[in-house]
Formats: structure tokens, sequence, C-alpha cells
């Protein structure tokens, strides 16, 4: 009789000895984001930290212990500036996400000119950060802007002092952040509407739904996990915010829209108090830290409703 061709077999040392030379090719190629990481960011990181616990000013580097800490919480600047860092954070967050969401339902559905609509209103978001401040400088100008000359000249009221008035500074600031940061969320947003199946909006069409019930019930309970990570970046974000109130107001007036980051900038690279300055990057790490440690635990992780509830 013939004989049967049995099929090769392949050895056991052979595979995983290939299956190991992959892998190294894999570390391979990810070895130079991994040099990037290690090199700008935890080196600054342990270094910040470690000067911290130093009086560091160009000219001398002694030990102090936790004096710069102390003094933290002893600074009235200081404590202005972690105040208004979480009141820019309330001002920022929700109508950034909302108007996001809003936008990316708008932009999900079958209109003329998508593609154009879609870049237009994420082009901010890769904006120079100088860029966009510069603009809404001039749009915010208080004899010349293009805002106030809207109000006085056609509505006839009173020019607004958009950045000079300590009531209304930070508003204009967080104004520019969200106009900044909408095309972001929208695209976070627009990729999470394109998971959700079209047979649940047919099923709930034919169970008699309108639109704003199917948002209710299908879009917004399934966008739990994006709306949770939206949130969880606008925090870092806003926490994080420097270029705005640098270009537009340079933490004043009075020191009404300085923030944690600010604070850093003038500390270290205007007053040449490193030391101290590392101190507050520190504490505005663990301010963030903390931040994504609550929402991560109370927030449940953006896991999403069950629909059959």
């Amino acid at each position: 009789m013939a004989s049967i061709a049995r099929p090769r077999q392949t050895s056991g040392k052979k595979f995983k000895f290939r299956s190991l030379e992959y892998q190294n090719i894999g570390y391979l190629l990810i070895a130079p984001s991994y040099f990037i990481y290690f090199v700008f960011t935890l080196i600054p990181i342990f270094w910040s930290l470690a000067m911290s616990f130093t009086d560091f000013n160009f000219r001398q580097m002694n030990f102090v212990g936790l004096d710069n800490y102390i003094r933290l919480f002893q600074d009235a600047v200081f404590m202005r500036a972690l105040w208004n860092t979480i009141y820019f954070t309330i001002l920022t967050i929700f109508p950034a996400i909302a108007l996001g969401l809003i936008m990316a339902v708008f932009l999900n559905r079958k209109i003329r000119g998508l593609g154009f609509f879609r870049t237009f209103f994420y082009l901010p978001n890769i904006l120079s950060v100088v860029a966009v401040s510069m603009a809404w400088l001039y749009l915010m100008d208080t004899n010349a802007g293009i805002l106030n000359r809207i109000i006085h000249t056609y509505l006839g009221f009173d020019r607004v002092r958009w950045l000079s008035d300590p009531n209304i500074a930070m508003i204009s600031v967080a104004i520019t952040f969200i106009w900044a940061r909408l095309g972001y969320n929208m695209i976070l947003y627009l990729a999470g509407l394109q998971t959700i199946p079209d047979y649940l909006y047919e099923a709930a069409t034919v169970d008699g739904a309108n639109a704003l019930q199917q948002f209710r019930h299908i879009t917004f309970p399934l966008l739990a996990p994006t709306t949770f990570f939206v949130f969880v970046m606008a925090c870092i974000h806003s926490f994080q915010v420097f270029g705005p109130v640098l270009i537009l107001t340079q933490g004043g007036p009075i020191n009404s829209t300085t923030t944690i980051a600010h604070q850093i900038y003038q500390n270290g690279f205007e007053f040449f108090l490193m030391g101290y300055a590392s101190a507050q990057a520190v504490m505005l790490l663990l301010f963030t830290l903390v931040i994504t440690v609550l929402n991560m635990k109370y927030g449940k992780g953006g896991k999403g409703s069950d629909l059959s509830s």
C-alpha cells in the first residue's frame, strides 16, 4: 500500500525560538518610544523630585528638607493659584465635553461636506497654543477687539474688559481653552459613535422611539467609556493649563488668573527659584494623580450601562 504522507511537524524548540525572535523584534520597534519617555519624562520627574528638597537657584544647591513644601501652604499666591486652577477646571470641563459631544453627534450624520466640517472643527486642536492665544488676544482687546466692536458699535452696550477685569478674566481664558479643545473631544466622541451598532437605532425606531429617546437610552449609555476617558483627559489638561494664561493675562489682573503651572514657570524661569518651583511641580503631579485615581475608582472605569435594564 502507498504510504500516507504525514504533515510536517514543527518542533517545539524551533517554534519557541521563532516566537522569541518575533518578540525581540517587537521590543526593538518600541524601544525608541521607551527611550524618549525615559529621557524626557521619567528622568525630569525624578530630578524635579530631588530638587524640590533643595534651594537650587543656579548659584547654590543646598538640602533644605521639607522647607519648600511647608512654604507652599504658607504662600498666599500659590494658594490663590490652586483655587484658580480648580475654578478653571470646573469652568472648562463640562462645557467642553458637552459641546464636543453635540458636535460629534451632528458630524456623525451623512451630510454634504462632512470631511470639510470635521477638519474645520478639529483644526484649532492642531494649531499652536501661542497662535490660538494670540488670535483670541486680538479678539478680546478692550479697544480694538472684534468682540467689543460688535458689542459696542452694533449692539450699543459698554465695552467688556475681557482680560483686565478680575471678575471675568478667568472666564475669558476658559473660553479660549474650550475653543481650542473642542476638536479633540469631538474626534474621541466620533470614534465612540462609530462603534455603536446601527441595528440598535433601527430597533428603537421600529419601537417608536424619537431621536431624543434614542440618544438618552442608546447613544449616551454606550458612550460611557468614551465620556470617562474624555473626562479624565480634560481634568489633566485643565490642571496643567499654562499657554493661554501666559499669553492672554500673564496671571493677572491681581493674580486672578494665575495657575499652578504658571506659578511653576514664574518661580523657576523668572525668579530662578528652581527648588521651590520643583516643589510646586511635584504638588501639581500629585494633584493630577489623585484626580485621576478618584476618577478611576468612582467613575467605574467608564463602564457602559446595560441596555437590557
